[in-house]
């Protein structure tokens, strides 16, 4: 099928660039892009799946451990107080 189509002047400069090899034409090098750009929409493959490593905490669920040091800090102000109040 014959088209005629206008290419950006930078799409046109690297579709050139491409052609100097002399291993492709011009025409090649085209129909390549456009194969691989149309088939992007179409990928039918899913996509691998991918494992996340676990590992065992000494903490139970739900505990903040970048918190730690801010309970700490309270539990002894605490501390402190009940101290001060008992004497």
């Amino acid at each position: 099928m014959r088209t005629t189509i206008t290419l950006e002047p930078d799409v046109a400069e690297r579709i050139r660039q491409a052609g100097r090899s002399g291993t492709r034409s011009q025409k090649q090098i085209i129909n390549e892009a456009l194969r691989r750009g149309l088939q992007t929409g179409e990928q039918k493959t899913k996509p691998e799946a991918y494992e996340i490593e676990t590992f065992d905490s000494p903490f139970r669920a739900g505990i903040d451990t970048v918190k730690l040091n801010q309970m700490v800090d309270e539990l002894e102000v605490e501390a402190q107080l009940e101290g001060k109040l008992q004497k």
